[in-house]
């Protein structure tokens, strides 16, 4: 890309994911441990609050999108949370259990769930470099 046509990323605006109820999606997503920022029915869409980020996760009802195992390979969203180890249990208490055990990753810690439409949410915490991880 020459330098008159070349852009400049700036940070996301909002990460799409396509469910097939919005109702249950919201539910879920809530159980996961996600604030609803907005409900919009009519228009088949609810933003779901990330941290302190004016971007979140953006759940768009689409009718063809039936429940569903999750593939591979498949997008992953990986969120950080301050001890994932600790959120894989306390997504299990809520009924939401982890696809495989928290694994160890260069930084910290994962944990990986599905929603029903299988859709990847990973859950990972710097826990082995701190000086990379938010703070606050």
């Amino acid at each position: 890309m020459s330098d008159d046509e070349s852009y400049e990323l700036l940070g996301f605006d909002n990460v799409l994911v396509p469910v097939g109820d919005l109702a249950e999606a919201v539910g879920f997503y809530e159980r996961a441990g996600f604030g609803v920022g907005f409900r919009f029915d009519e228009a088949g869409i609810a933003l779901l609050r990330v941290g302190g980020e004016t971007p979140g996760v953006l759940l768009r009802q689409e009718e063809e999108v039936a429940h569903r195992p999750p593939g591979w390979p498949c997008p992953r969203l990986w969120i950080e949370v301050p001890d994932a180890r600790a959120a894989a249990r306390r997504l299990a208490a809520v009924g939401i259990p982890p696809l495989e055990e928290p694994f160890s990753v260069a930084t910290g810690w994962t944990v990986e769930v599905a929603d029903p439409w299988g859709n990847v949410i990973g859950f990972t915490d710097y826990s082995k470099r701190p000086e990379l991880g938010r703070t606050g």
